[in-house]
């Protein structure tokens, strides 16, 4: 059975801020649960509010590693001022720009997780630059364009350890769903298409697979 949160986790994800559905949720917390087995970290790219870190923290708490969550916290394309997502209480009235992070502090404060969660704030493509630790699971979730969930997955993919698990969110194959998943799509198909990914589950738009080459799965 796959595992699942614990109703308090769970009623934490449900009441924070974010757009993951509860069946996408627990999918992602089995694989989170599964790749904590291997008893490397477990990391997020695209924060917001914190919603599923909620999950990947409390993974990684049973497990004992670290959940790692990164972003900038001025929000994607689709978060912006006059776009569908946006949500003006995350906008930081003295700078004018969006900032998610302290909701994203007071979601984790709420859900007594923050001891279990590095945040690490700042571009997908800078940090991963400089990383150069195996990671059990990575879950991509950040830009919804081809520009920068290309860059998540490029920056990323090579770090998920032989067995470890990639996740993938927002992915929509129809074509009418340009704007919201067809990147992420695309990134799924470079995925299996590289032969270094094998899919393991889809609940929804959330895909998982795992890692079963060993040469760099992001570039080409």
């Amino acid at each position: 059975m796959p595992a699942v949160p614990q109703p308090d986790v769970l009623a934490a994800f449900e009441a924070a801020k974010g757009f993951m559905p509860t069946d996408e949720g627990l999918a992602l917390y089995a694989a989170a649960d599964e790749a904590g087995r291997l008893g490397l970290p477990l990391l997020e790219v695209g924060t917001y509010c914190g919603r599923s870190t909620i999950l990947l923290a409390d993974a990684a708490r049973r497990a004992g590693v670290t959940a790692l969550t990164v972003d900038h916290h001025r929000g994607s394309e689709e978060q912006q001022p006059g776009w569908e997502y946006h949500d003006p209480e995350t906008v930081d009235p003295e700078v004018g720009l969006m900032d998610t992070l302290p909701t994203f502090r007071r979601t984790l404060y709420k859900a007594g997780l923050e001891e279990h969660v590095v945040a690490l704030v700042g571009r997908s493509p800078q940090i991963a630059a400089l990383w150069n630790t195996p990671l059990g699971l990575v879950f991509i979730d950040g830009g919804h364009t081809d520009e920068h969930a290309g860059a998540d997955y490029a920056g990323w993919a090579p770090h998920v350890a032989p067995g470890g698990l990639l996740v993938i969110h927002d992915v929509f194959p129809d074509p009418v769903d340009e704007f919201t998943g067809q990147a992420p799509y695309r990134v799924y198909l470079r995925a299996v298409e590289s032969g270094e990914f094998t899919e393991v589950s889809v609940t929804g738009s959330l895909r998982v697979l795992r890692r079963t080459g060993t040469a760099s799965a992001a570039h080409g």
